[in-house]
């Protein structure tokens, strides 16, 4: 199959579009790479944590309290940080 008249097809179609149409789906596109990335960067984040209480809890057992509590704090602080980014990119979006 020969891709080429199919790109040309769309590209002539694109151009019988409003402009505010690109403009929108830019913005659209900028909000998914934006969330998207914030949702891996607070996975990696929160994966890196939990990892880290486990092997703290098997060296030091008796910790565990404390570390939990320290845990459960990095946990919410790295969520926050993705809520953030997921506002400013809605906020963006629509302004």
């Amino acid at each position: 199959m020969d891709l080429l008249p199919l790109l040309v097809t769309i590209l002539a179609q694109a151009e019988a579009l409003p402009a505010e149409y690109g403009a929108d789906a830019g913005r659209a596109i900028a909000l998914g790479v934006g969330g998207g990335l914030g949702a891996v960067g607070a996975g990696v984040g929160i994966g890196i944590i939990f990892g880290k209480v486990i092997e703290s809890v098997t060296r030091q057992p008796e910790m565990r309290d404390e570390i939990t509590g320290i845990q459960w704090l990095g946990f919410a602080l790295t969520e926050a940080c993705f809520f953030y980014g997921l506002v400013a990119g809605l906020i963006a979006f629509f302004l």
